[in-house]
Parts: structure tokens; sequence; C-alpha cells
């Protein structure tokens, strides 16, 4: 319903801009607030702004509203790299917090969305995996089921575009279909054993599926290609936690802390 997944909301619960409550089996129950941070946060992850981004943003947007605020009426949303805050008639990127003037972005994407991909699949012909790759990435901003579609046809000429596996297993998994996305992201590896980005995100299926040592390792891996990956290091602090390997998850919580705050 929020477009994360169980790892990515705990995560989020624990940055300190959520307020859970606790039921009697020690599960957490958000209020509406939360919801709409949890929410944002997922809109502005499917537009393809980083994690540590969106925990960036979600805390400067706290301190810049007024004591009391509700962020009910607030609007978030990603603008190409950046993050745009919409609140009433005042419009600003709350990383500089610098105001912004609106343009009506909205209607010039709209205009230019029929000129942004080939008109029938006829016009497909001749086009490179490449070309299709970037025309994927362009409509997911309008269409993620169009992009979809992209992917796949750029998959048919070249099946080893490990980016195009990458990007078409994050679709599945936002659809819930983390086994699905599983196959993209290894058949990502096995092109590029290197791929931060495919093996981070392997890890997330694999939690998602069950597969608590499966999504370690992969987490582990992740962890060697950059020492710097804060996010695997929260989702394998809570997993050891999971497993009641307390030093191992003290040790993973510190490197995040650590890291996010530098």
């Amino acid at each position: 319903m929020l477009g994360l997944s169980p790892a990515q909301i705990r995560a989020y619960a624990t940055q300190g801009f959520l307020s859970p409550e606790r039921g009697p089996r020690g599960e957490m129950r958000f209020g509406f607030q939360d919801l709409i941070l949890l929410r944002t946060a997922g809109e502005l992850s499917s537009a393809h702004i980083p994690q540590r981004k969106v925990r960036r943003v979600l805390e400067r947007l706290r301190e810049q509203l007024p004591e009391g605020r509700s962020l009910t009426g607030v609007r978030i949303a990603a603008d190409g790299e950046r993050v745009v805050v919409r609140d009433g008639s005042s419009l600003w990127n709350p990383e500089s917090g610098q105001s912004l003037f609106d343009f009506a972005v909205d209607e010039i994407v709209a205009a230019a969305t029929p000129f942004a991909r080939p008109q029938d699949d006829d016009d497909d012909e001749g086009l490179e995996a490449d070309d299709l790759y970037a025309m994927a990435c362009a409509m997911e901003e309008t269409d993620a089921g169009e992009a979809k579609e992209a992917y796949e046809k750029a998959l048919e000429i070249d099946p080893h575009h490990a980016d195009a596996h990458v990007n078409l297993g994050r679709i599945l998994h936002e659809e819930g279909a983390p086994a699905a996305a599983e196959q993209h992201y290894r058949a990502a590896l096995e092109v590029d054993p290197k791929h931060e980005t495919a093996i981070f995100n392997l890890g997330v299926a694999l939690e998602d599926l069950g597969r608590i040592r499966d999504a370690v390792a992969a987490y582990r891996k992740a962890i060697d290609l950059d020492p710097k990956n804060a996010d695997a290091h929260y989702n394998l602090a809570g997993l050891y936690e999971r497993r009641g390997e307390k030093a191992a998850a003290v040790r993973h919580l510190a490197a995040y802390r650590r890291l996010v705050n530098e």
C-alpha cells in the first residue's frame, strides 16, 4: 500500500521523524501523520530519489515547518533529481531551504509526453537496447507500465543489459513480485558481479521473500563493495537482531549511524 518493503519501513521508524506506538505483541502501529510520511518516502523512492536523500529531505522538512504544522496539507514531489515541497502557494527545496518559482511543470510534461516515446510498436524497430533503456527511464516518471514494456524489449535485444535487468526488477518488486525481481537482479549480477544496486536490491528482495540467510549474505556483499552503504548496514543490523546476534546488530547499527551523520 505504501510502496515500501518491511525493511524500509523499519528503517524509517528508527530515524526519529516517525512516532509509532507499540501493540501488545510489540508490533508497530502508525498514525495518520506517519502514514503520510511513509507514503511520501515510497513515492520519492519510486521517482529514483536515493534513500539517503529521502531521509535527509524528511528530516529537513520537519525542521522547516512551523511547530505544530501538520504534513497533511503539504505536497512533496520529485522534480528530476531534486525534491520540492509545496505548502499552499509556497514552493521550496527542503534540502537548501531555497524558494522556487512554479512554472506549471505538470502541464509541460503532459504536453511533451506524446513526443517522449515511439507512437506505435513498429517505431521500436531499429532501436538499440540502450535507446530503449533510456526511453524506459524517461517513461518511468509518467507511465511505469510503458517503462516496464520498454525494459523488456531492451532485454529482448540485449539479454545482458545489466541496468535494464535492475530497473525491471525494481518495477516488478514494487508491483509485489519479489521472486520475479530476484531473477532480474541475479541476471544483472551475472553480467556485472560488482553491480552495487543489483546486489543491494537483491538483499531487499530476499528479505521480503523471508530468505534471511541469503539476504544477510547479499547485504554483506553490498557492504564489501561499498563500506559506506548506510542502508545495507541498517538492514543487516535488523536481520542480525532478528536472528539474536546482538553484537553484530549493534556493530552494523553503529556503522549506519556514523555514516548518516557524516
